[in-house]
């Protein structure tokens, strides 16, 4: 068993295969964004939402190569925050790790709420804390056993997902080329171009990036599998150079198939465009296949959650002195942060017994407001990487995985994150999750310019009392 070795002698296990790297990170993107969220997007941009996901999906693969770069660059580091860290400073680190934790634990309330929902269509009288309990006891099981363990759940929960993209890309090829009857007309490619690819105009267009970069959100994951990934030199660059191109594939490829099926008109922004398919498909158990389908990317979500969260609280508390970060800062036997998981996986938990109280829309807010703090989070990314690159050339360094295209590919990424910021001016929904983010944000920062200055004062306060 190889080993990663940390600054105060813990180490994580090496037990992520190549692919296990691959498919969380394909997994981790192909979920309720895609099954779920695409309808929106449609209904927003029509046939240009194409042009969207293929400009989206260029930039992350810049992005993921600037990562890539980070963390070839260092392979003693924890995460990608060690990173931020190191070139952005201290202030920046602490609110970008606090971010990227609580943006998983949101995600993970809305996911296991989800679940709970997706159950009751077979079990209509079981509550649903009962599927958000079982689900959370049962994944925390097993993200404390082995990473490896982890790595087998989500390749598998990746597997189905990938599976019904498949089955609906050959379904829309069959359906074009017998033109078959649907209750809106034929599908055919000439469905592509009913109202021209622009027929909501460029405003739709741009409007559609919130949706369509939710859909990207977990990419960056491989730089939480690094330290625990078996030959890394050889696997990380292999998994950043094939996993954007094909989640292009999959996300292209599937949008394509609907809406050569149907009118991108016909597509209903409030529910998965992936059960109206199947459903006029005339696939008799079209609703059960789609439910467990969407059961399955909550649940891989939750799971991504849980490992994210715990692997990142370890990053956050394992140099700390306090009693907590003594505890949340330390590995098992089995050499996972097991402490870590299980807060985490408490706080996840809350959202179990609120949803008695409180209607679920409030937990689709609150992961609004996630996914906005993604375009921080990124970014922090791509401006450590620009620092990390500027110091590596001023030694006259040498990389083993240059990002192409240095520094123009760099500011191009933060011209496209700037821009989808700009977007979300311009719907209340999105407005709102912006200003809550950019408090959070800012909350986060003053919290630890104030811990900093206490820590400060009560030293000069030793120091003095030490002379008398």
């Amino acid at each position: 068993m190889k080993n990663t070795q940390s600054n105060d002698g813990q180490s994580f296990s090496r037990e992520l295969k190549s692919r296990h790297v691959q498919l969380i990170a394909l997994g981790g993107t192909i979920g309720t964004g895609l099954f779920l969220g695409s309808g929106q997007g449609i209904h927003l941009a029509g046939s240009s939402i194409i042009f969207a996901y293929l400009i989206t999906g260029i930039m992350c693969f810049l992005l993921m190569r600037a990562l890539g770069e980070l963390l070839l660059s260092d392979l003693n580091v924890h995460s990608y925050i060690d990173f931020i860290h190191r070139y952005l400073g201290e202030n920046m680190s602490f609110v970008a790790g606090w971010t990227y934790w609580i943006c998983w634990i949101t995600i993970a309330m809305a996911e296991i709420t989800a679940a709970g929902q997706y159950m009751q269509y077979w079990f209509p009288g079981l509550p649903q804390w009962v599927t958000g309990l079982v689900l959370l006891g049962v994944l925390l099981l097993l993200n404390s056993v082995t990473v490896k363990a982890f790595g087998e759940t989500e390749f598998w929960f990746a597997i189905i997902k990938i599976v019904a993209i498949v089955a609906l890309i050959i379904a829309g090829i069959y359906m074009v080329a017998v033109h078959f009857a649907t209750p809106v007309g034929h599908a055919s490619v000439a469905n592509l171009s009913n109202g021209g690819f622009f027929a909501d105009g460029w405003k739709g267009f741009f409007l559609s990036f919130q949706m369509v970069l939710f859909s990207f959100v977990g990419i960056e994951m491989v730089g939480m599998t690094a330290s625990e990934t078996a030959d890394p030199k050889k696997v990380i660059p292999k998994a950043i150079n094939e996993i954007p191109m094909r989640i292009i594939l999959f996300y292209v490829g599937s949008l394509l198939a609907l809406m050569c099926i149907y009118p991108w008109q016909s597509i209903s922004a409030t529910s998965s465009p992936f059960v109206q398919v199947f459903k006029n498909a005339g696939v008799q158990a079209a609703a059960s296949v789609i439910n467990f389908v969407v059961l399955t990317a909550a649940a891989s979500a939750c799971n991504s959650s849980l490992f994210t969260t715990g692997r990142m609280l370890f990053s956050l508390t394992y140099k700390g002195k306090s009693r907590f970060a003594k505890r949340m800062g330390t590995l098992s036997k089995a050499q996972v942060p097991v402490h870590a998981l299980r807060f985490s996986t408490v706080i996840i938990a809350i959202s179990v017994f609120l949803n008695l109280i409180i209607p679920g829309h409030v937990f689709s807010f609150v992961s609004s407001v996630a996914t906005t703090c993604f375009l921080f989070i990124w970014g922090a990314i791509v401006v450590a990487h620009i620092k990390y690159r500027r110091q590596l050339d001023a030694k006259q360094g040498t990389s083993s995985f240059k990002m192409p295209l240095f520094p123009v590919s760099d500011y191009l990424i933060l011209l496209f994150l700037g821009m989808v910021a700009v977007v979300l001016l311009f719907q209340v929904d999105t407005l709102i999750a912006l200003v809550g983010s950019i408090v959070w944000l800012l909350g986060l920062w003053l919290s630890k310019r104030f811990a900093d200055r206490e820590h400060l004062t009560s030293l000069a306060g030793s120091d003095d009392s030490s002379r008398d």
